[in-house]
């Protein structure tokens, strides 16, 4: 499933839109059901209203019912060429998949290529994380 969500990613980072910064990123959510959603960056004149890969394939994903997440693949680099670097989620991506999943149990893969990768529990990339419970 890794190898899958790793080749999504991949693919979901040429629909990016990223006329700014020619950093193009996809990525590739998988939910508990086993339904997989990618998303690309979407970059906006005014740099606010940009949207990250991550959070375009959870609001995907959202949209169609979907609330718990296990895993996601993302993958990032420059226009034009293969990834050279690992693309991490920033934090308010972070955040946003913390609202949607379990952080000992989501699987966050950054992804060079299919057999370059690392993974991370999300508790790992976000230790300490503030969620719903902390507000009930």
């Amino acid at each position: 499933m890794k190898e899958k969500l790793i080749k999504m990613a991949l693919d979901a980072r040429r629909g990016a839109y990223a006329p700014y910064s020619h950093y193009q990123v996809g990525a590739a959510l998988l939910a508990d059901d086993g339904g997989i959603f990618t998303g690309c960056n979407v970059e906006n004149a005014s740099y606010g209203a940009s949207c990250c890969a991550e959070r375009t394939a959870v609001f995907r994903a959202v949209s169609e019912g979907k609330r718990r997440f296990l895993t996601i693949a993302v993958a990032g680099g420059l226009e034009g060429r293969e990834p050279a670097e690992y693309a991490w989620p920033c934090g308010i991506c972070r955040q946003v998949l913390r609202e949607f999943a379990d952080g000992n149990k989501m699987t966050v893969i950054v992804a060079k290529s299919v057999s370059d990768y690392k993974e991370y529990s999300l508790n790992e990339l976000l230790p300490n994380s503030f969620g719903g419970e902390s507000i009930q």
